[in-house]
Protein backbone atom coordinates (compact mmCIF):
# COMPACT_ATOMS: atom_id res chain seq x y z
CA UNK A 1 0.00 0.00 0.00
CA UNK A 2 3.14 2.22 1.12
CA UNK A 3 4.52 3.36 -2.07
CA UNK A 4 8.48 3.93 -1.04
CA UNK A 5 10.77 4.89 -4.17
CA UNK A 6 14.53 4.38 -4.89
CA UNK A 7 16.30 6.81 -6.09
CA UNK A 8 23.35 7.86 -6.73
CA UNK A 9 27.98 9.91 -9.05
CA UNK A 10 31.55 11.98 -10.77
CA UNK A 11 34.51 13.66 -13.23
CA UNK A 12 37.25 15.72 -12.85
CA UNK A 13 37.85 18.42 -14.97
CA UNK A 14 40.92 21.18 -14.90
CA UNK A 15 40.66 24.86 -15.18
CA UNK A 16 43.39 27.94 -16.15
CA UNK A 17 42.87 31.31 -16.41
CA UNK A 18 44.84 34.21 -18.20
CA UNK A 19 48.16 35.24 -16.76
CA UNK A 20 46.83 38.87 -17.29
CA UNK A 21 43.79 38.14 -15.72
CA UNK A 22 43.26 40.13 -11.85
CA UNK A 23 42.55 36.41 -10.63
CA UNK A 24 45.91 35.39 -11.97
CA UNK A 25 47.71 38.31 -9.85
CA UNK A 26 46.12 37.54 -6.75
CA UNK A 27 48.44 34.51 -5.16
CA UNK A 28 45.83 33.46 -2.48
CA UNK A 29 43.88 30.45 -4.49
CA UNK A 30 46.87 29.28 -5.58
CA UNK A 31 48.56 29.64 -1.89
CA UNK A 32 44.98 27.70 -0.55
CA UNK A 33 45.16 25.01 -3.00
CA UNK A 34 49.03 24.21 -2.16
CA UNK A 35 47.86 24.13 1.73
CA UNK A 36 44.87 21.86 0.94
CA UNK A 37 47.28 19.57 -1.28
CA UNK A 38 49.19 19.22 1.87
CA UNK A 39 46.50 17.79 3.64
CA UNK A 40 46.65 14.00 3.81
CA UNK A 41 43.98 11.83 2.44
CA UNK A 42 40.66 9.87 4.76
CA UNK A 43 42.47 7.17 2.80
CA UNK A 44 44.10 6.00 0.12
CA UNK A 45 42.33 4.44 -3.20
CA UNK A 46 43.49 1.16 -2.84
CA UNK A 47 42.34 1.30 1.00
CA UNK A 48 39.02 2.72 -0.36
CA UNK A 49 37.84 -0.16 -2.65
CA UNK A 50 39.19 -2.59 -0.23
CA UNK A 51 36.77 -0.95 2.01
CA UNK A 52 33.98 -1.80 -1.00
CA UNK A 53 34.87 -5.00 -1.42
CA UNK A 54 34.36 -5.78 2.43
CA UNK A 55 31.27 -4.09 2.40
CA UNK A 56 29.98 -6.20 -0.12
CA UNK A 57 31.38 -9.08 1.43
CA UNK A 58 29.88 -8.94 4.77
CA UNK A 59 26.79 -7.24 3.45
CA UNK A 60 25.97 -10.12 1.83
CA UNK A 61 26.79 -12.52 5.43
CA UNK A 62 24.20 -10.50 7.16
CA UNK A 63 21.88 -10.20 4.65
CA UNK A 64 21.85 -14.51 4.03
CA UNK A 65 20.84 -14.38 8.06
CA UNK A 66 19.26 -11.00 8.42
CA UNK A 67 22.18 -10.77 11.16
CA UNK A 68 21.87 -7.52 12.72
CA UNK A 69 24.70 -7.23 14.89
CA UNK A 70 27.17 -8.09 11.80
CA UNK A 71 25.18 -5.98 9.50
CA UNK A 72 26.59 -3.13 12.16
CA UNK A 73 29.65 -3.72 11.61
CA UNK A 74 29.53 -2.01 8.30
CA UNK A 75 26.73 -0.36 8.01
CA UNK A 76 25.68 3.35 10.35
CA UNK A 77 23.20 6.12 10.39
CA UNK A 78 20.51 5.99 8.03
CA UNK A 79 21.23 3.47 5.63
CA UNK A 80 21.38 1.17 8.73
CA UNK A 81 17.94 1.98 9.93
CA UNK A 82 16.76 1.54 6.13
CA UNK A 83 18.32 -2.15 5.91
CA UNK A 84 16.60 -3.24 8.74
CA UNK A 85 13.96 -1.92 7.83
CA UNK A 86 14.22 -4.48 4.92
CA UNK A 87 15.29 -7.17 7.23
CA UNK A 88 11.62 -6.55 9.58
CA UNK A 89 9.72 -6.62 6.23
CA UNK A 90 10.61 -9.93 5.11
CA UNK A 91 10.48 -11.29 8.47
CA UNK A 92 6.62 -10.12 8.05
CA UNK A 93 6.37 -12.84 5.43
CA UNK A 94 5.39 -16.36 4.98
CA UNK A 95 8.39 -18.80 3.91
CA UNK A 96 6.57 -19.16 0.34
CA UNK A 97 6.21 -14.94 0.14
CA UNK A 98 10.08 -14.84 0.56
CA UNK A 99 12.24 -14.00 -2.10
CA UNK A 100 15.32 -16.45 -2.33
CA UNK A 101 18.49 -13.86 -1.26
CA UNK A 102 21.32 -13.62 -4.36
CA UNK A 103 24.80 -12.61 -3.77
CA UNK A 104 25.54 -9.65 -5.43
CA UNK A 105 28.73 -7.07 -5.07
CA UNK A 106 29.77 -3.56 -6.72
CA UNK A 107 32.22 -3.38 -9.37
CA UNK A 108 34.78 -1.88 -8.00
CA UNK A 109 36.68 -1.98 -11.51
CA UNK A 110 34.31 0.50 -12.53
CA UNK A 111 34.26 2.39 -9.32
CA UNK A 112 34.47 6.01 -9.43
CA UNK A 113 36.34 7.43 -6.20
CA UNK A 114 36.06 11.03 -4.52
CA UNK A 115 38.22 10.76 -1.07
CA UNK A 116 38.55 14.02 0.06
CA UNK A 117 42.05 15.23 1.69
CA UNK A 118 41.36 16.10 5.53
CA UNK A 119 42.44 18.45 7.98
CA UNK A 120 43.49 18.12 11.92
CA UNK A 121 40.12 17.11 13.45
CA UNK A 122 37.92 16.28 10.95
CA UNK A 123 35.71 12.99 10.24
CA UNK A 124 37.49 10.98 7.86
CA UNK A 125 35.07 9.80 4.97
CA UNK A 126 34.75 9.20 1.02
CA UNK A 127 32.21 8.94 -1.60
CA UNK A 128 32.36 6.34 -4.51
CA UNK A 129 29.94 6.18 -7.44
CA UNK A 130 29.14 2.36 -7.59
CA UNK A 131 27.11 0.08 -9.79
CA UNK A 132 26.20 -3.49 -8.21
CA UNK A 133 26.33 -5.19 -11.86
CA UNK A 134 29.83 -6.05 -13.63
CA UNK A 135 30.85 -3.30 -16.56
CA UNK A 136 28.11 -1.24 -16.31
CA UNK A 137 28.07 2.73 -15.52
CA UNK A 138 28.00 3.54 -12.06
CA UNK A 139 23.89 3.87 -10.81
CA UNK A 140 24.78 4.74 -7.34
CA UNK A 141 26.14 7.08 -5.01
CA UNK A 142 27.69 6.00 -1.58
CA UNK A 143 29.07 7.52 1.45
CA UNK A 144 31.45 5.73 3.83
CA UNK A 145 32.60 7.37 6.84
CA UNK A 146 35.39 6.17 9.62
CA UNK A 147 33.99 5.10 12.87
CA UNK A 148 36.93 6.15 15.21
CA UNK A 149 35.43 4.25 18.24
CA UNK A 150 35.67 0.41 16.03
CA UNK A 151 38.41 1.31 14.09
CA UNK A 152 36.56 0.30 10.95
CA UNK A 153 34.62 2.43 7.82
CA UNK A 154 30.96 1.81 7.50
CA UNK A 155 28.61 3.18 4.86
CA UNK A 156 26.36 5.54 5.97
CA UNK A 157 24.44 6.74 3.00
CA UNK A 158 23.39 5.47 -0.67
CA UNK A 159 21.29 6.71 -2.66
CA UNK A 160 19.99 5.56 -6.18
CA UNK A 161 21.26 7.79 -9.19
CA UNK A 162 18.59 9.22 -11.86
CA UNK A 163 20.49 9.15 -14.97
CA UNK A 164 24.06 8.39 -15.98
CA UNK A 165 25.86 11.69 -15.85
CA UNK A 166 28.35 12.21 -12.83
CA UNK A 167 28.48 15.12 -11.14
CA UNK A 168 32.34 16.90 -12.00
CA UNK A 169 33.75 16.99 -8.57
CA UNK A 170 37.54 19.20 -8.14
CA UNK A 171 40.49 16.79 -7.86
CA UNK A 172 43.67 17.89 -7.74
CA UNK A 173 46.88 16.46 -9.56
CA UNK A 174 46.60 13.58 -7.56
CA UNK A 175 43.18 12.69 -7.90
CA UNK A 176 42.11 13.60 -4.41
CA UNK A 177 38.75 15.60 -3.68
CA UNK A 178 38.60 18.61 -1.70
CA UNK A 179 35.44 18.44 1.48
CA UNK A 180 33.61 21.66 2.21
CA UNK A 181 30.95 22.65 4.96
CA UNK A 182 27.82 21.19 4.07
CA UNK A 183 25.66 23.05 6.43
CA UNK A 184 26.04 26.96 7.12
CA UNK A 185 28.34 27.59 3.81
CA UNK A 186 27.69 31.23 2.59
CA UNK A 187 29.37 30.01 -0.41
CA UNK A 188 26.82 27.91 -1.97
CA UNK A 189 23.38 28.46 -2.50
CA UNK A 190 21.58 26.09 -0.15
CA UNK A 191 22.73 24.05 2.59
CA UNK A 192 22.15 20.58 3.90
CA UNK A 193 18.76 21.93 5.75
CA UNK A 194 17.34 23.95 3.02
CA UNK A 195 17.79 21.22 0.71
CA UNK A 196 16.01 18.87 2.92
CA UNK A 197 13.06 21.46 2.68
CA UNK A 198 13.05 21.65 -0.91
CA UNK A 199 12.83 17.43 -0.64
CA UNK A 200 9.98 17.60 1.99
CA UNK A 201 7.69 20.22 -0.30
CA UNK A 202 8.20 17.63 -3.61
CA UNK A 203 6.66 15.22 -1.35
CA UNK A 204 4.09 17.09 0.50
CA UNK A 205 3.04 19.54 -2.59
CA UNK A 206 4.30 18.29 -5.53
CA UNK A 207 7.26 21.02 -5.35
CA UNK A 208 4.48 23.42 -5.73
CA UNK A 209 6.35 25.86 -2.65
CA UNK A 210 9.82 25.67 -1.97
CA UNK A 211 10.42 22.41 -4.09
CA UNK A 212 10.21 24.12 -7.18
CA UNK A 213 12.27 27.33 -6.02
CA UNK A 214 15.67 25.28 -4.48
CA UNK A 215 15.14 22.72 -7.12
CA UNK A 216 15.76 22.58 -10.99
CA UNK A 217 14.01 20.09 -12.90
CA UNK A 218 15.75 16.57 -13.10
CA UNK A 219 14.61 12.69 -13.21
CA UNK A 220 15.04 12.61 -9.31
CA UNK A 221 13.07 15.51 -8.75
CA UNK A 222 10.03 14.43 -11.14
CA UNK A 223 10.01 11.19 -9.54
CA UNK A 224 9.42 12.38 -5.82
CA UNK A 225 6.67 14.64 -7.92
CA UNK A 226 5.44 11.74 -9.69
CA UNK A 227 5.44 10.00 -5.93
CA UNK A 228 3.36 12.80 -4.50
CA UNK A 229 0.46 12.75 -7.69
CA UNK A 230 -0.07 8.96 -8.30
CA UNK A 231 0.26 8.25 -4.56
CA UNK A 232 -1.95 11.70 -3.67
CA UNK A 233 -5.32 9.88 -6.03
CA UNK A 234 -4.61 5.58 -5.21
CA UNK A 235 -7.80 5.60 -3.27
CA UNK A 236 -10.13 7.69 -5.28
CA UNK A 237 -13.02 8.84 -3.69
CA UNK A 238 -12.83 6.50 -0.82
CA UNK A 239 -9.52 7.86 1.02
CA UNK A 240 -6.86 10.34 0.74
CA UNK A 241 -2.86 9.91 1.08
CA UNK A 242 -1.28 12.88 2.34
CA UNK A 243 3.01 13.55 3.18
CA UNK A 244 4.46 15.29 5.32
CA UNK A 245 8.00 16.03 7.27
CA UNK A 246 9.04 14.10 10.14
CA UNK A 247 11.44 14.93 12.86
CA UNK A 248 14.96 13.15 11.21
CA UNK A 249 17.53 11.48 13.49
CA UNK A 250 20.05 11.27 11.13
CA UNK A 251 21.38 15.21 10.71
CA UNK A 252 25.03 14.47 9.25
CA UNK A 253 25.64 15.50 5.90
CA UNK A 254 28.63 15.77 3.92
CA UNK A 255 29.79 17.83 1.05
CA UNK A 256 32.66 17.82 -2.27
CA UNK A 257 33.61 20.80 -4.16
CA UNK A 258 32.56 20.59 -7.65
CA UNK A 259 34.66 22.15 -10.16
CA UNK A 260 32.62 24.70 -11.13
CA UNK A 261 33.17 26.07 -7.07
CA UNK A 262 29.64 24.38 -6.40
CA UNK A 263 29.35 21.40 -4.09
CA UNK A 264 27.59 18.12 -4.40
CA UNK A 265 26.02 17.51 -0.92
CA UNK A 266 24.93 14.08 0.52
CA UNK A 267 21.90 14.34 2.98
CA UNK A 268 19.17 12.98 4.26
CA UNK A 269 15.55 13.23 5.49
CA UNK A 270 12.58 12.03 6.69
CA UNK A 271 9.00 11.97 5.63
CA UNK A 272 5.59 10.60 6.57
CA UNK A 273 2.64 9.36 4.16
CA UNK A 274 -0.38 9.00 5.81
CA UNK A 275 -3.43 7.39 3.97
CA UNK A 276 -6.98 7.22 5.75
CA UNK A 277 -10.51 6.65 4.89
CA UNK A 278 -12.49 9.44 3.41
CA UNK A 279 -15.71 8.20 5.43
CA UNK A 280 -16.82 5.95 8.13
CA UNK A 281 -17.44 2.05 7.22
CA UNK A 282 -14.62 1.70 4.79
CA UNK A 283 -11.19 0.45 6.07
CA UNK A 284 -7.62 0.08 4.84
CA UNK A 285 -6.00 -3.79 4.80
CA UNK A 286 -2.87 -3.66 5.33
CA UNK A 287 -0.90 -5.71 2.50
CA UNK A 288 1.75 -8.48 2.79
CA UNK A 289 4.75 -6.03 2.87
CA UNK A 290 2.96 -4.16 5.83
CA UNK A 291 2.42 -7.05 8.15
CA UNK A 292 5.63 -6.76 9.87
CA UNK A 293 4.17 -3.66 11.61
CA UNK A 294 0.08 -3.62 11.21
CA UNK A 295 -0.27 -7.69 11.66
CA UNK A 296 -2.75 -7.54 8.75
CA UNK A 297 -5.36 -5.89 10.97
CA UNK A 298 -7.50 -3.40 8.84
CA UNK A 299 -7.38 -0.21 10.17
CA UNK A 300 -9.05 3.20 9.92
CA UNK A 301 -5.86 5.41 8.87
CA UNK A 302 -1.88 4.52 8.27
CA UNK A 303 0.60 6.33 8.72
CA UNK A 304 3.93 5.14 7.44
CA UNK A 305 7.51 6.73 8.08
CA UNK A 306 10.21 6.72 5.31
CA UNK A 307 13.80 7.50 6.15
CA UNK A 308 15.43 8.65 2.47
CA UNK A 309 19.03 9.30 1.50
CA UNK A 310 19.77 12.04 -0.94
CA UNK A 311 22.21 13.62 -3.11
CA UNK A 312 22.22 16.89 -4.67
CA UNK A 313 24.31 19.50 -7.04
CA UNK A 314 24.29 23.15 -5.30
CA UNK A 315 25.71 25.74 -7.38
CA UNK A 316 27.88 28.64 -5.69
CA UNK A 317 25.82 31.48 -7.23
CA UNK A 318 22.10 32.11 -6.47
CA UNK A 319 20.13 29.82 -8.22
CA UNK A 320 18.46 26.33 -8.26
CA UNK A 321 20.19 23.24 -7.23
CA UNK A 322 20.29 19.97 -9.09
CA UNK A 323 18.68 16.59 -7.63
CA UNK A 324 20.50 13.73 -8.72
CA UNK A 325 19.52 10.56 -6.53
CA UNK A 326 17.61 9.59 -3.85
CA UNK A 327 16.53 6.16 -1.98
CA UNK A 328 13.60 5.32 0.54
CA UNK A 329 13.02 2.76 2.95
CA UNK A 330 9.60 2.52 5.10
CA UNK A 331 10.79 1.97 8.37
CA UNK A 332 7.51 2.05 10.22
CA UNK A 333 4.14 1.97 10.16
CA UNK A 334 1.06 2.36 12.79
CA UNK A 335 -2.32 3.07 12.86
CA UNK A 336 -5.39 2.64 14.44
CA UNK A 337 -7.52 -0.34 13.31
CA UNK A 338 -11.37 -0.64 13.30
CA UNK A 339 -13.88 -2.13 15.19
CA UNK A 340 -14.95 -5.24 12.92
CA UNK A 341 -13.11 -6.93 9.93
CA UNK A 342 -16.21 -7.17 7.84
CA UNK A 343 -16.26 -3.24 6.53
CA UNK A 344 -15.68 -2.77 3.02
CA UNK A 345 -12.18 -2.07 1.43
CA UNK A 346 -11.01 1.19 0.72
Amino acid sequence: MAIATACVALAATACTSDSDSPEAKNPAPAASADKQRGLPPALTKQQALTEIDRYSTVNNRANTDRDRALLDTIEDGPLYAMSVSEYKETEGLTTSERKAYKPWAYDTQNAQLYIPRIGPGQPRWFAAALSGTKDKAPNRLAVFAEQPQHKRWEMVSVADLYGTDLPKVALDADGYATAVPANDNKELAADADLLRSGILDNFATGGQNSGKKIFAASKARDQQIKVHDETGKQYGSQGTSTFAGAANRYRDAYALKLADGGALVFFSHTHTQTDAVARSGLQLNPGKDDRAWLHDIPRRSIQYTFVCNDAAMVPAKAAPSTLLAYTCARTDASGPPVNSASLPRA
